[in-house]
């Protein structure tokens, strides 16, 4: 297994280069460059699109630390193409990296590749979504049940006399988005909420709530709150409750720290956004594909996951949930997001008032 370079003289001949995909990004930024092979170290990185805001920012701190570390990084984007996603793991096979990290379209359609890979020595890390049946090296992701059970119990706290609920979520291509449905009706099914209306936006495309909040609303204009799968899903929510001026009377929840969500949450027209640290995530990824191209043991990972065929090595941090109440805690002192950006439309002492809910809550 090829070591690592050592010695800041050499820092220059090592610099990682980074592939881009072309995710909604304009020609001239789409050209790709080869690797300069400078580096002994090389980690190819699939991930499944930008349309999350969220990826982008794992991509910066997994390669900024990759490069720390003496690894060159080649990221390839699928734009939420499965074929695409397994035509662009083939090449990086072909590269011959080190070590793979994955962030899988549909968590059930790359075994077949990733058992290529693993045939050709390649270590694999399934990155916050874990790929079915693929035994991988390493599977590195929060805990998606607490996601789902924070949602749910801060609408049982704003809402103590039950009402009807929404649930707009992500696609069943993607694992994690079963978990947070887990947890969360874990908490709701045992409260006096009830979920009436159910759909899902196929490959994370945000926009399409809009038209099912509309739908929605059609059939239960009594909605009290409404469970968004992500943040993007929430903001599209948003936009149809606005329209029908309903922005901040009936509850939102979202994941993953957006700016804009963050910024609904201050102003009081979301309830919650789940905050997954999501730089640690990235870090701690990069720091353990460095060490499996070292061919080491990850002697400290103890948790095991079943993957439906295997029991793969996992470490599984914890979300937290984002309230007005903590908001500039974690976010703004966690250097997340700058306060001037969450405070942009009105001045940071000013109290944003709630519209009381018919229902009994805040």
């Amino acid at each position: 297994m090829k070591g690592l370079i050592k010695g800041k003289g050499l820092l220059a001949a090592f610099l990682c280069t980074v592939l881009l995909c072309g995710c909604g990004q304009t020609a001239a930024e789409n050209v790709v460059e080869e690797p300069s092979k400078g580096a002994e170290i090389q980690i190819g990185m699939s991930i499944d699109s930008f349309v999350i805001e969220r990826w982008i920012r794992d991509r910066d701190v997994f390669v900024s630390t990759a490069q720390e570390l003496g690894a060159e990084v080649n990221v390839q984007c699928a734009s939420g193409d499965v074929q695409e996603q397994i035509d662009q793991i083939r090449y990086l096979i072909e590269k011959k990296v080190d070590v793979l990290v994955v962030i899988p379209v549909d968590c059930n359609a790359l075994s077949d590749v990733l058992k290529d890979a693993r045939n050709q020595g390649i270590k694999i890390i399934s990155y916050d979504r874990l790929v079915a049946n693929s035994n991988v090296d390493l599977y590195i992701s929060f805990d998606n049940e607490q996601v789902g059970r924070l949602m749910g119990q801060s609408l049982v706290e704003a809402l103590p006399d039950g009402g009807e609920i929404f649930m707009i979520g992500g696609p069943t291509t993607d694992n994690n988005v079963g978990q947070v449905e887990k947890g969360f009706h874990e908490v709701i099914d045992a409260s006096p909420l009830e979920v009436v209306y159910t759909q899902r936006c196929e490959n994370w495309n945000a926009a399409q709530a809009y038209g099912y909040v509309k739908s929605g609303l059609s059939l239960f204009p009594d909605v009290a709150a409404i469970m968004c799968g992500n943040d993007d899903i929430a903001t599209q929510t948003f936009q149809a409750l606005s329209e029908e001026r309903l922005a901040g009377k009936v509850y939102l929840t979202g994941q993953d720290g957006d700016l804009m969500a963050c910024q609904r949450v201050v102003q009081g027209t979301q309830l919650v956004s789940v905050f997954k640290a999501i730089s640690e995530e990235a870090r701690e990824a990069a720091d353990y594909a460095v060490r499996l191209a070292k061919g080491e043991e990850l002697t400290d990972i103890t948790t095991r996951v079943d993957d439906g065929t295997f029991q793969v090595p996992a470490v599984i941090l914890m979300p937290v949930a984002v309230t007005k109440d903590n908001l500039d805690e974690v976010i703004i002192e966690g250097g997340y997001h700058a306060r001037d950006e969450v405070y942009s439309d009105f001045a940071e002492n000013t109290e944003v008032p709630r519209t009381v809910l018919p229902s009994g809550g805040e």
